[in-house]
This record gives structure tokens, C-alpha cells and sequence, in this order.
């Protein structure tokens, strides 16, 4: 079980990540060699509006959401997680290719990349 902390997110439907994704986060930092955490953001652009950004970031802001469960960190900032509520990072391991993915129920459309989506 992932441990949440920050402020402000007892009670909120939160962003979640899946165990696969953070034994991927674990194994991609310990092959970095760095203490390190996968940031997530939601960025204005993309083909559909908001495009995902996930990036290795060892700099924590006091007001992020974080996710951890032993070597493994994700956060996310307090305005990306707007757009992130009941999401679930999630690492897909499949023929075309390993990746990370936002299963995101505030997404209405996405595109074929699968990093950009738009909400109505």
C-alpha cells in the first residue's frame, strides 16, 4: 500500500498509482542512481487540450501530493491534481511498448498518443 502525504488531502477523492507503476518508478530511480521522484503534470497543449508530462524530479514542493512506497515517489502538484482527481497512473507493459498511462475519469476525449486529452 502506497502512503499518501501533503496537505489538504484527507477526504479528497485523490490520484492513486497502481502497484505495477510504482515497481516501475523504483526500478527506473535505482537505475539512475539517484533519490529521485516521478513527477506527474498536466500541461496546457497537446493535440486534445491537456497533455500529460511525467519527468524525474528530486526537488518537492511543501504542497505537493505524494505517493510512496519504499524507494518509489510520485507526486503531483496541487494544480495538475485538479485535472488528476480519481486518476490512476498506471504502467502498461504490452507489445507496442512499455509506458506510462493516466487512467483518468475526467478525461471526455484523448488522442491516439495517449498523452493528451481534453475535459468538457
Amino acid at each position: 500500500m502506497a502512503h499518501l502525504a501533503g496537505p489538504d488531502y484527507v477526504g479528497v477523492m485523490s490520484f492513486t498509482v497502481s502497484d505495477r507503476a510504482l515497481d516501475r518508478v523504483a526500478e527506473i530511480v535505482a537505475a539512475e542512481g539517484r533519490t529521485a521522484a516521478l513527477r506527474v503534470a498536466v500541461l496546457a497543449g497537446g493535440c486534445s487540450g491537456f497533455q500529460y508530462k511525467f519527468d524525474l524530479d528530486e526537488a518537492l514542493n511543501p504542497d505537493d501530493l505524494v505517493i510512496e512506497r519504499g524507494a518509489a515517489r510520485v507526486v503531483v502538484d496541487p494544480t495538475s491534481l485538479d485535472l488528476l482527481a480519481g486518476a490512476e497512473l498506471h504502467y502498461a507493459d504490452e507489445l507496442m511498448g512499455s509506458y506510462f498511462t493516466v487512467r483518468n475519469p475526467n478525461a471526455t476525449s484523448s488522442c491516439g498518443c495517449g498523452t493528451s486529452f481534453s475535459i468538457d
